[in-house]
């Protein structure tokens, strides 16, 4: 906590705030998304939308053109539907109760923890990507989580939950983890729990998990998706016109790619010309 008070990222926005709507719409565009990258589209979405009575009325297509950048665009219908739902079944209030967050459209165990640690200041642990590396190195002595099995990381996590100030001690892990304890080049030198990372007194032992080599991005189904939903934030177009702003390779696949947007909510068809949901 030390090392917390004088590094951490006290500045970022959603940090300042109990919101619970404000700390969801942050945990959704973080997802697989650096916090650079994130920081304007934030600032943007609170101050267009800065509750979920605002967010609810708003034309699908404009929530999915205010995402654009950010990729992952489902996560963009999610939070709109979310929205609704709340004005419909909650007056309009995000509740921060573990069974009623986890019946909201795209709301998952980690985003669920999250709303109840960060707005709701319930001790619950908060398992992203960098606190659970952390607890597989330091309290487990694994260097890749992947290594473990997800309920080691949940306990060796609920193992060092305080019994007060969880929200602080779950951001300073993050922290830790994102800043220091990074996937491929550990700061171990200014690491504030060197002396008892059992990762380290293993001697760094390294994961026995191979790495498969990801696909070029170019070539991947999600790729193609994202470039057709970009083109359908500049106007509506048909398949034709969509194929051939498409490299080669995804030509016989268009099709297959608009029905998947299409059952996400995400483009609709008519009269033979796709367009975004109004």
């Amino acid at each position: 906590m030390r090392w917390y008070r004088d590094n951490g990222r006290h500045d970022l926005p959603w940090r300042s705030t109990r919101d619970p709507y404000a700390v969801l719409v942050s945990e959704v565009m973080l997802q697989q998304t650096q916090v650079d990258r994130v920081l304007p589209y934030y600032e943007a979405w609170m101050k267009r939308w800065p509750d979920l009575r605002a967010l609810a009325p708003a034309p699908v297509a404009e929530v999915i053109r205010a995402w654009r950048g950010l990729g992952y665009n489902r996560r963009a219908v999610n939070v709109h539907r979310l929205a609704v739902t709340v004005v419909e079944f909650h007056r309009g209030t995000l509740p921060v109760d573990a069974k009623a967050l986890r019946g909201l459209p795209g709301v998952g165990e980690y985003t669920a923890a999250a709303v109840r640690c960060f707005a709701g200041e319930e001790r619950v642990v908060v398992a992203d990507t960098n606190i659970a590396r952390l607890a597989a190195r330091a309290v487990l002595g694994v260097s890749n989580r992947r290594d473990l099995r997800p309920m080691d990381v949940r306990g060796a996590l609920e193992g060092l939950l305080p019994m007060r100030g969880a929200r602080e001690h779950n951001l300073a892990l993050m922290d830790l983890g994102a800043t220091v304890c990074t996937a491929r080049a550990p700061k171990c030198d200014v690491c504030p729990l060197v002396t008892m990372c059992r990762w380290r007194s293993a001697g760094y032992v390294e994961s026995m998990r191979m790495t498969a080599l990801a696909p070029k991005f170019e070539t991947t189904a999600r790729f193609a998706r994202g470039r057709i939903v970009d083109a359908l934030r500049e106007a509506p177009a048909k398949a034709q016109e969509l194929r051939e702003m498409l490299p080669e390779r995804h030509h016989a696949n268009v099709e297959k790619y608009l029905e998947a947007l299409a059952a996400d909510g995400m483009v609709v068809e008519q009269g033979g010309v796709w367009r975004l949901p109004e």
